[in-house]
């Protein structure tokens, strides 16, 4: 949709509010709504103004004058306000360079998707995001200086196999074994169906949902493929409808990627290829039939994949998933059909449109934007630089013996680590300006200050299980 399209839209519908979301540096919406009367042609060229001051990230109390730019391309109708509302995603400028905001993460995916098209490598990059997630039917948490606990339940959970629901129907998925059974053990099948109406109604092409691994709830919704901004877009999009979805229904979703002990995480494989003049690039007479292009691009992703873990799995959580046994993809390494290595080749056709990589290390708790981008930016560095991927590896990487396994690199298995990886190896990331070092030692400082070291802090509950008798 173009300006002239958003403007009839608004007229056509009778949209009574414009709804003006931009995401915040950890990978929030925020937004701000005016009423339709208020917003003109002139707000795609002017933006309007607000205090940035409050963002996570953002601008400090003295410059806190920021400008949004509505997408025109990205507009939608609200699927969940009660008032007639069309919703556009917004860019950020500066109001006195008027140039774009560093710290904008939508503008560091426009960078990208720049740089790649200035090194004449290709012209597109797509992007294919699994982003799983759990439903649960209550949710309960609190830490204060006395006291610290959390509580999950689901009407699904294994472990209310035996509790008095007056009655217990049963059919509760067995823990690792939700992958995928029809109803009634699948409760949340329509629940899911509603999901992705809306989605489709929001112009999301969804191509698959079902059932994950984890007993209590744990889902996938797959969308199609797109380029690298527009996959930010739609996964923001899709994360706002799975919430919303689940709470007009009483129940509550969470991306959060290891909510469960015992059980699956939630991860977001990535699936990725480059294209140019509309013909696709990856697909060739190497290993699993890829290109020596989609080699040295995965040996980018190999090379940089500790580095890239402060922004694919950002979160202290991620790494309660990112342990070996389940199907946690902790071992760098690639292989075609293995779910155990980092990098899976799917060999699902034989089209060579379809010759991708999946690259399996992200969780969908990290900000789509700057996940990709950082993503494609460790792919180019690796064909730029011709960095080999070495040997494949077609083996359970999870039944290794231990002299084969110590030569394998690993992911980082703590976000503080996967930090200080990052401190080391970013200038990959700082090519074409998409990234900065200001943005990068900002995400940094905030990850480390706000997160790894408020974690340390507190005690955990488990700790007293362990050490309270000593």
């Amino acid at each position: 949709m173009d300006v002239k399209g958003v403007m009839k839209e608004i007229a056509d519908k009778g949209i009574r509010a414009i709804d003006l979301r931009f995401m915040d540096m950890p990978g929030m919406w925020q937004h701000f709504t005016i009423p339709a009367d208020q917003f003109s042609e002139g707000v795609f060229e002017e933006g309007l103004g607000f205090d940035g001051s409050s963002i996570r990230g953002w601008k400090s109390i003295h410059e806190s004058d920021m400008i949004v730019i509505p997408d025109p391309a990205s507009a939608f109708l609200d699927p969940f306000f009660a008032q007639p509302t069309l919703t556009l995603i917004c860019d950020i400028l500066d109001p006195v360079t008027k140039e774009r905001y560093p710290r904008d993460p939508r503008n560091i995916a426009l960078k990208a998707q720049n740089y790649l098209i200035s090194t004449g490598i290709a012209d597109t990059a797509f992007f294919g995001c699994e982003a799983e997630f759990f439903v649960f039917d209550d949710v309960r948490y609190d830490q204060t200086a006395n006291s610290g606990y959390y509580f999950l339940d689901s009407v699904e959970g294994r472990w209310n196999s035996g509790k008095d629901e007056k009655p217990n129907l049963g059919y509760k998925p067995r823990y690792k074994e939700g992958y995928f059974p029809v109803p009634p053990t699948d409760s949340l099948h329509d629940l899911r169906g509603e999901m992705v109406r809306i989605m489709g109604e929001i112009g999301l092409v969804v191509e698959a949902h079902h059932h994950e691994v984890a007993t209590a709830g744990q889902c996938e919704i797959d969308m199609r493929f797109n380029t690298l901004v527009n996959t930010a877009d739609s996964l923001m999009k899709f994360k706002y409808v799975v919430k919303n979805t689940a709470l007009r229904h009483g129940k509550t979703a969470t991306f959060m990627p290891k909510p469960l002990f015992g059980d699956n995480g939630s991860g977001m494989h990535t699936h990725q290829s480059l294209w140019k003049d509309g013909q696709p690039l990856f697909p060739g007479s190497g290993y699993a039939g890829l290109s020596q292009m989609a080699l040295y691009y995965i040996g980018g992703l190999l090379k940089h994949a500790r580095s890239l873990a402060a922004l694919i799995a950002p979160t202290t959580n991620s790494y309660k998933r990112l342990v070996p046994g389940f199907e946690a993809p902790v071992n760098l390494a690639y292989s075609r059909r293995n779910r155990s290595a980092s990098i899976r080749i799917p060999l699902y056709t034989e089209n060579p449109k379809a010759k991708r990589l999946e690259f399996r290390p992200p969780d969908p708790s990290c900000n789509p934007y700057l996940a990709l981008a950082a993503q494609l930016m460790a792919g180019l560095d690796g064909i730029l630089n011709r960095i080999d991927p070495g040997q494949p590896l077609d083996k359970d990487l999870y039944d290794l013996p231990p002299e084969e396994l110590k030569n394998i690199p690993t992911m980082p298995g703590s976000l503080d680590e996967a930090l200080r990886e990052m401190e080391k190896d970013h200038v990959f990331l700082l090519k074409g300006d998409v990234f900065t070092e200001d943005f990068l030692q900002t995400w940094i400082d905030y990850k480390r200050h706000r997160e790894v070291e408020e974690m340390a802090l507190r005690p955990h509950p488990y700790e007293f299980g362990l050490y309270y008798d000593i």
